[in-house]
């Protein structure tokens, strides 16, 4: 019994065994107040801005609870957060130095939240990768880049950087000069309507002549589609006019160099 009372004497034991306890319970609140705002999210209709404040939401009171929890914990242990405070000028230049890259990522992820930049389910382009937000938090961006799958987080100081991916595709299709306008269009119009009924396309469209070439004179539609599956969308579209083209009898026109000879 002697030595049970000089271990739980023991100010070590006292503050290890104080400190656990502060953990559980603020572990134990965090997930109770994370579990009432997501019980209570899950019942109305989620749009991409709404899921996209969620997860600022969540990141926000994480970080709240860990910095109230590393302060009860300084206290516990007997480090008096008053004379730490009253300390602080002493340092603030070099913490500040410390911490300016995250202080811009925070100031970012407000911007990016109040600016509309992106929102969670948007397509963005940052560098090599293009990717769908997963989340925007205070000071990353994670994305799940649509090639590779992987996911990669992107600090919010680079917004500057970002691309928002839109849903438009600009496809040329090319026409010999010795087909007529009317012929060509109405070969378009078959490949606009047959494009039309693919899965995942939202909207195709004739725009008109866009460009006289060498060769060719380059007619324009426009799809509209998920930027997810721009890619593949893109490569099936190009299958398509190729299908139009061959059952017209239609070939695709090529620069061709004539020679002369005396």
């Amino acid at each position: 019994m002697g030595f049970l009372n000089d271990f739980f004497k023991n100010i070590w034991v006292t503050r290890i065994i104080s400190s656990l306890i502060v953990i559980i319970i603020s572990f134990c609140i965090y997930q109770f107040v994370s579990h009432a705002v997501k019980k209570h999210h899950s019942k109305i209709t989620l749009n991409k801005k709404t899921k996209t404040y969620l997860r600022l939401i969540n990141s926000i009171i994480r970080y709240i609870f860990i910095l109230i929890t590393c302060l009860v914990l300084l206290e516990v242990n007997g480090v008096h957060i008053s004379s730490l405070l009253a300390g602080v000028g002493i340092f603030s230049i070099i913490i500040g130095f410390a911490i300016q890259d995250a202080l811009k990522d925070i100031i970012k992820g407000f911007d990016i939240l109040s600016e509309s930049y992106y929102q969670v389910g948007d397509v963005i382009k940052y560098d090599n990768n293009t990717g769908r937000v997963l989340a925007v938090g205070l000071k990353t961006t994670k994305i799940e880049d649509v090639n590779t799958f992987n996911i990669v987080s992107i600090s919010n100081r680079n917004i500057e950087k970002v691309e928002v991916v839109s849903r438009l595709i600009n496809i040329n299709i090319p026409f010999s000069y010795e087909i007529k306008k009317k012929k060509a269009e109405e070969v378009i119009n078959s490949i606009v309507e047959k494009i039309s009924k693919q899965d995942k396309i939202e909207k195709c469209e004739y725009r008109g002549i866009n460009d006289f070439n060498d060769s060719d004179i380059a007619y324009q539609i426009k799809v509209f589609c998920n930027p997810v599956e721009k890619m593949q969308i893109r490569r099936d579209c190009l299958c398509t006019i190729l299908e139009v083209l061959e059952q017209n009898n239609i070939s695709i026109p090529y620069q061709q160099i004539d020679i002369h000879q005396k």
